[in-house]
């Protein structure tokens, strides 16, 4: 069974699936852009009957308590924050931590700038920050692949994509594999007032390029859809070099950037393997 709760955290709250015994290891799942908590569905039942305490929230500007217009508000140390708050408030001072996109990013930078609370990692997709970066400058393809995060910086882009309906981002869904059920929910969700605004920002306060992150210690899984239209087969390669903890890299055939909609039973059973791995 899944339960929703609305999590107070500072001046925010934040709406949060949970499923498992309240005294199974905790897992974190963060979701990416543009989709919603409703992403882990799947993962929720899988870990949760495997006794688990699997807990995904929607994340700023995806939350209805948790939408500040300043742009300011979704600097990378405040997302980072908002997650490391949210254990706290589940009382996990360590534990199991998965992500996708951009999900997955903040997940590199807690695993990297926080190791003592992670116990293992399982990203999808968003390859290490360091290998990200390095795969932008030196792999021209790559560059193509990520010019949303420049074009998601331009002054009214935020508007354009509230006046169209968010059709780019459906149609982006679409091209990648991803179900036309799970398309509207999480474009329903991305439709409240502040949303689209919200989830938009977090690239509008990064940078195109990540700050120098540590390299990872905590034990790794990584997994790329060999047909990603975001993300290419440098940057995920050379993600492997940026782990000093055990790793484990999985890429899929037929698989895009949305993988975890297109193969929900694999990467359940993915990250299932590696907590039991990594207990």
């Amino acid at each position: 069974m899944v339960e929703t709760r609305v999590i107070p955290i500072g001046e925010h709250s934040f709406t949060v699936d949970v499923a498992g015994p309240a005294n199974g290891a905790p897992v974190l799942l963060l979701h990416g852009f543009p989709q919603t908590r409703h992403m882990w569905r799947d993962q929720l039942d899988a870990l949760g009957r495997r006794g688990y305490r699997a807990i995904a929230p929607d994340q700023r500007g995806y939350s209805a308590g948790a939408r500040p217009a300043d742009v300011e508000a979704y600097a990378t140390g405040l997302l980072i924050a908002d997650a490391l708050a949210l254990m706290d408030a589940f009382g996990a001072p360590r534990f199991h931590l998965v992500g996708h996109d951009w999900g997955g990013q903040i997940a590199w930078l807690i695993a990297a700038g926080h190791a003592e609370r992670v116990r293992s990692i399982s990203i999808f997709s968003r390859p290490h920050p360091a290998a990200f970066a390095r795969a932008l400058r030196e792999d021209p393809l790559q560059a193509e692949r990520s010019g949303h995060h420049r074009a998601f910086r331009e002054g009214d882009a935020v508007a354009r994509m509230r006046q169209a309906g968010l059709k780019p981002l459906r149609d982006a869904l679409d091209r990648q594999g991803v179900p036309a059920a799970e398309v509207a929910i999480y474009m329903e969700t991305l439709m409240q007032p502040g949303a689209i605004e919200g989830a938009m920002n977090w690239y509008r306060a990064s940078g195109l390029v990540a700050e120098a992150t540590a390299k990872i210690v905590a034990p790794t899984l990584y997994v790329w859809g060999r047909d990603d239209a975001t993300v290419g087969a440098a940057a995920a390669a050379l993600t492997e070099q940026y782990v000093t903890g055990s790793y484990r890299f999985e890429a899929i055939d037929g698989a895009g950037h949305f993988l975890i909609d297109q193969f929900p039973r694999r990467a359940s059973d993915l990250i299932v393997e590696h907590l039991r791995d990594h207990a």
